[in-house]
């Protein structure tokens, strides 16, 4: 079952298992402030059991575009579309979040993000990658890095 994300009240309902919760339902209010203000979202997660089509999208994106395979379990995901870019989100146990923006027209712009809540290590799998640190009110500080998709997905 699905539920909106509070931004205003921050709460770690889905992700208590998480050893970083409260960094990452910061992290995940963050995404939710972003989306209600530039495209008047309302960013509703479910459990990433329940939306195992969008976690596999996700999954089979970066196994055929970097070969990578995240090693931590999925919480919570979502999928929406905004304007005319596709968007895509899956929380992560370790306190990992993974978006794909995957715009729709011909020669839309591509990518998939990597962010990291405050106080997790990077992934192993992701150790290749640089990350750059951004402050945020929600969510403390976040590391981020991406990479641009090639392939249609």
């Amino acid at each position: 079952m699905s539920h909106a994300v509070d931004f205003t009240t921050v709460s770690t309902a889905g992700l208590e298992s998480s050893p970083v919760a409260d960094a990452l339902a910061g992290l995940r209010a963050n995404e939710a402030r972003y989306f209600k203000n530039k495209y008047d979202h309302v960013f509703a997660v479910e459990p990433a059991d329940e939306a195992r089509a969008v976690v596999d999208w996700v999954h089979g994106i970066l196994a055929d575009e970097r070969g990578l395979v995240i090693a931590s379990r999925p919480l919570e995901a979502t999928e929406f579309q905004v304007e005319n870019i596709r968007m895509a989100y899956v929380f992560y146990e370790s306190g990992l979040s993974i978006n794909v923006m995957y715009g729709l027209d011909d020669g839309g712009k591509r990518a998939v993000g990597f962010k990291l809540a405050d106080g997790m290590d990077v992934p192993e799998e992701l150790a290749s990658f640089k990350f750059a640190r951004q402050k945020s009110k929600l969510a403390g500080t976040i590391r981020g890095s991406y990479f641009v998709i090639k392939n249609q997905h």
